[in-house]
């Protein structure tokens, strides 16, 4: 039995032997001589899990009891945030190796938070969902100010730390008032408890402080006042990171609790969430208006995307769950385009990141600001661009779920919120030419990675490169 279940969770173990086993000899060696190279060997690592949980497992596989789950929706969202971890950590080496903050640390808090984050998207218990949050919590409040010799880093860790702790303890509150009315901390035990018209209060308790916390991890309002602040003092490739992988892990967890634990209650939270999804997107749409820093805005930008995202997750069905998946599958491309972007800009070899640096970008650089174009149109959901089924699924989604004034608010939301996406290509290609542009000739790597997603968006149009079939069935598996 035992072995059985170790084959299950192989992938996690296989990437934290790794971890622990690059930390001693990184600790043994040169030290950081070694970090741009643990940094590749640990995007490699995982790209080949990546590959092997999307190619291997099949049906749903509970192990330790049902504290852990293997099952299509697991491996959906394991796939999408280990390629996502990659990119970014490829991204990041040459941006923190040339100002002298690559250190052997960073690859190997990643990998210890994209542990956590596979455990989070797999938990089949109270228990291992507070194991998988905390380990990818600790490991990004670390990460966030990793740039010690800077307030700003140090403030974004401090703060992040702060308020990691106040959900965490909300979170818990509310396990333990689940735990104590259903008697049982099994998902599998609790859905027999919450059925619909029979969830005791204090299991509804239970319900909100759990959705509160794990809504304080995607950022939704109003949980969100970390995010802002942490986006713009963490390092740029620490940013990039917090507005990838762990998106995908905390969502897929907030469904997988909703649907495993209170499925047969969806009447009690589906009103909860869609609050918190309509309160998200308008903040997000309405309070980047004003921001003039890229990251900043990007934060507000993120909480909005969130929004929509719960919105999928609000209609309550397996085709809900499906539209959140490829939702955050095309955010996560978009964003990884977009971060490539803002790394490299840069004036004489200093990183800028307010937007009205990109005054007549196009004239230096063409081919750059088409793609920032193609990724702008498409996060502001400009059809045909890919970004635009992505909102059209959860749109649709909503509506079918019985939401439609939840669908019209999104619609709404969304106008608004294209304003400041389209205030970026403007300054690109009709703002005053300043003396102070940015410098050009950037990385490789980043203008690949920007060129790849914006091709991506246009591209995918066709058949969302066969997503759409992988995550209805992921959905099916959870909602079952």
């Amino acid at each position: 039995m035992l072995q059985a279940d170790l084959t299950i969770i192989l992938p996690e173990i296989v990437l934290s032997v790794y971890a622990m086993l690059a930390l001693l000899g990184a600790v043994y060696t040169g030290k950081d001589a070694l970090a741009p190279m643990l940094t590749w060997a640990t995007a490699g690592v995982f790209v080949l899990l990546a590959a092997w949980i999307g190619t291997s497992g099949e049906g749903i596989r509970p192990a330790f009891g049902g504290m852990f789950i293997d099952d299509g929706f697991a491996r959906f969202a394991k796939v999408t945030l280990l390629l996502s971890a990659a990119a970014v950590l490829v991204m990041s080496q040459d941006y923190l190796s040339r100002r002298g903050l690559l250190r052997f640390e960073f690859p190997l808090l990643i990998a210890l938070a994209v542990v956590g984050m596979m455990m989070m998207v797999s938990a089949g218990d109270l228990m291992a969902l507070y194991m998988g949050l905390e380990l990818q919590s600790l490991a990004l409040y670390v990460v966030a100010a990793i740039r010690r010799d800077s307030a700003k880093s140090t403030e974004a860790g401090l703060k992040y730390f702060v308020l990691g702790a106040l959900s965490s303890g909300l979170l818990l509150y509310g396990a333990s008032l689940t735990y104590g009315f259903a008697g049982t901390t099994l998902f599998s035990g609790i859905v027999q408890t919450a059925t619909e018209g029979h969830v005791s209060l204090g299991l509804l308790f239970g319900l909100v402080l759990i959705a509160c916390g794990l809504a304080f991890k995607v950022s939704a309002v109003p949980f969100h006042m970390w995010t802002p602040d942490v986006y713009e003092g963490s390092p740029t490739p620490v940013t990039a990171f917090f507005a990838t992988a762990p998106k995908v892990a905390a969502m897929a967890l907030f469904a997988r609790v909703l649907h495993d634990a209170f499925g047969g209650a969806v009447g009690d939270w589906q009103q909860v969430i869609a609050f918190l999804s309509l309160l998200s997107m308008f903040l997000g749409a309405v309070a980047a208006i004003g921001q003039t820093n890229i990251k900043r805005l990007m934060a507000y930008s993120s909480i909005a995307h969130m929004g929509y995202a719960l919105m999928g997750l609000a209609a309550g069905t397996a085709f809900g769950v499906q539209a959140l998946l490829i939702y955050m599958a095309i955010y996560v491309t978009m964003n990884v385009g977009t971060f490539a972007f803002i790394l490299s800009m840069e004036r004489d070899g200093q990183p800028v990141t307010d937007i009205r640096s990109l005054n007549m970008y196009s004239k230096k650089e063409p081919a750059k600001a088409l793609a920032v174009l193609i990724l702008m149109f498409s996060l502001a959901g400009v059809p045909p661009l890919v970004g635009f089924f992505g909102k059209l699924y959860v749109l649709r989604a909503a509506y079918e779920g019985g939401l439609a004034w939840l669908a019209v608010a999104g619609v709404v939301a969304s106008v608004i919120g294209a304003f400041y996406y389209l205030r970026i290509v403007f300054y690109m290609y009709f703002g005053e030419e300043t003396d102070d542009a940015l410098d050009g000739g950037q990385s490789a790597i980043l203008s690949g990675f920007l060129m790849v997603s914006a091709a991506i968006m246009l591209l995918g149009v066709v058949n969302l490169f066969g997503i759409e079939g992988a995550a209805a069935a992921a959905a099916a598996t959870l909602v079952n």
